[in-house]
């Protein structure tokens, strides 16, 4: 039982070793050097526990001529106080090179991205793009190859900025901006999570971030600044219920602040902070049960609307691409 037991806490362990928020499958220039170091250091500690467990097990066990060098006051002092200053030294000046700790070297100006943190969903914020600035929430998007530096700041309480695949976690104070540069090598698609508890639906507070080829990027942006399409059916129901007030849709009568940006929603990769694929049908699911889905989540009941008046709003979100 209880090897079976322990058998199912390590496949459990080994199941955070992988996937899309996972320090070990790095693809930021920070991230793969952090992994390399912890490598190095982790294989390093095991093999200075080893010779001294075995030098251990050799003085308790092998009485004689052995013993007495591993007793003699020049061993201990090579063992215990030089070699240690010796290998920490090594190990801080490598650390410092593959850290590129210091003054940050010159070289071409980085993409300015904002990151809102609020409870509990993330307001992105381009701000380099010749319109001005293009908003967007719980996701974030990234040229591949280029410097990208996150302007991270919080509304309300804080939060914690994290993706294990690009780079360590910077935490998010109010009246503060921290700044955190990434450098992404690959294309692909990672999770990130806040990881500071700030209430009741920390959990669900994740966002996507999506790496591209920068000139699939430099059109994405452009899509992502134009408003949104006119005359969309559900429309009127979407501003009837007061949407509006809380939610920006760029071209519509819509100019909320509150809530998450929508002019776009549809072509996001999640629903409600990374809980809910983005879907015709998970549109209507939220709608209908996002008090239950997200718990304190602060998007009014709407319990006046009509099951037709949901099913139009739904529409309306669902072209919102």
């Amino acid at each position: 039982m209880k090897r079976g037991a322990c058998f199912l806490a390590c496949l459990a362990l080994l199941a955070g070793c992988a996937g899309e928020q996972s320090a070990f499958s790095a693809t930021g220039e920070e991230a793969i050097s952090t992994l390399r170091l912890t490598w190095i250091l982790t294989i390093g500690s095991v093999l200075v526990f080893l010779l001294v467990i075995g030098a251990l097990i050799a003085a308790l066990g092998r009485p004689g001529a052995l013993r007495q060098r591993l007793a003699d006051p020049r061993m201990v002092t090579l063992g215990g106080i030089v070699f240690p200053m010796v290998v920490l030294a090594i190990l801080l000046i490598y650390s410092f090179a593959l850290l590129r700790a210091g003054p940050a070297s010159a070289g071409a100006a980085p993409l300015n991205i904002a990151v809102e943190g609020k409870q509990w969903w993330w307001r992105v914020t381009y701000s380099d793009t010749p319109g001005g600035p293009v908003e967007s929430a719980n996701e974030l998007r990234i040229p591949v190859g280029e410097t990208v530096r996150l302007e991270l700041t919080s509304a309300d309480v804080i939060h914690s900025f994290w993706v294990p695949a690009y780079a360590g976690k910077v935490d998010m104070i109010p009246g503060r901006t921290n700044a955190l540069t990434l450098k992404v090598t690959a294309p692909g698609i990672v999770r990130g999570q806040c990881t500071e508890y700030c209430g009741g639906a920390h959990a669900l507070m994740a966002f996507r971030v999506i790496a591209m080829p920068p000139e699939e990027f430099a059109a994405w942006l452009e899509r992502e600044a134009a408003p949104a399409e006119q005359s969309l059916p559900g429309e009127a129901e979407f501003l009837r219920a007061g949407c509006g007030a809380c939610h920006t849709v760029r071209g519509t009568p819509a100019e909320g602040t509150a809530g998450p940006e929508l002019t776009h929603v549809a072509s996001r990769q999640t629903i409600g902070a990374g809980i809910l694929q983005t879907t015709p049908e998970n549109f209507r699911t939220w709608l209908d049960r996002h008090r239950e889905i997200k718990p304190g989540n602060l998007m009014p009941e709407y319990e006046f609307l009509s099951a037709a008046e949901r099913e139009a709003i739904a529409t309306y979100l669902e072209a919102l691409e």
